[in-house]
């Protein structure tokens, strides 16, 4: 089998692996493409954007949409959760999927805000976790122990990330806990996952002051403008 050009024959064996990534309302594309594109290319596996419903979510930039393909019934227990953030028309049916599927999951996992959704599950209780650091200090609500500092944080079989890219070094540390090294490897390297970014800002104890000031407004804001889709739409957050 190849990916993006690079072979992955000698992987480990996953034929059939099944994979998860649910999808809501006012979705940010990176929280599940990021992790999508790398956990595709895990040798067997179907990867399943899942939804409440079947149908297109609008991002949350109001510009692209992404398609749920299945809906919560129809991928009851996969091997692999991978939870993202969004707006929903019955929380508390998104939360029963996320602890039913976790009880039979090999791995469950979370990008940016998507682990508050752990957490309002039951499943963080004393467990370190991380977070979108404009979010982190409410994993303590669920009895989790922040990680700010982390990229991704493994405890036990429950993977957090934090916010948006963290969630390809995340689907990259799963491939290789899943389907082993060299194949995390080759599909790192096939997407040329090399960053090196002009700036270093990619974190609140990095940024210069008055731009972490700035960014949280711009946080506050994007918050408001989500609990006025909520409200507009009927949905919840």
């Amino acid at each position: 089998m190849a990916t993006n050009g690079v072979n992955v024959e000698h992987a480990s064996d996953t034929t059939n692996l099944s994979i998860a990534i649910l999808i809501l309302e006012n979705v940010t594309v990176t929280d599940a493409t990021g992790p999508y594109e790398v956990l595709h290319n895990i040798p067997g596996a179907k990867v399943q954007f899942v939804g409440e419903t079947v149908g297109l979510k609008r991002a949350d930039s109001g510009m692209v949409s992404l398609m749920a393909d299945y809906t919560l019934d129809e991928v009851p227990h996969p091997d692999v959760l991978v939870v993202t953030p969004g707006l929903m028309q019955s929380k508390e049916r998104v939360l029963e999927w996320i602890r039913s599927a976790h009880e039979t999951a090999q791995w469950t996992t979370s990008v940016c805000a998507g682990s508050l959704l752990l957490g309002e599950a039951g499943l963080l209780q004393d467990k370190r976790a991380t977070t979108h650091w404009g979010v982190m200090e409410q994993l303590t609500q669920f009895g989790a122990i922040p990680c700010p500092e982390e990229r991704y944080v493994r405890d036990g079989n429950i993977i957090t990330a934090a916010g948006n890219s963290a969630g390809i070094d995340m689907a990259l540390y799963l491939t290789g806990q899943i389907a082993g090294d060299e194949t995390a490897q080759l599909i790192q390297l096939g997407m040329v996952y090399d960053p090196h970014p002009p700036y270093n800002a990619g974190s609140p104890s990095v940024v210069p002051p008055h731009l972490l000031e700035l960014a949280i407004e711009n946080n506050k804001e994007f918050i408001n403008h989500m609990i006025a889709r909520a409200q507009r739409d009927s949905l919840q957050w």
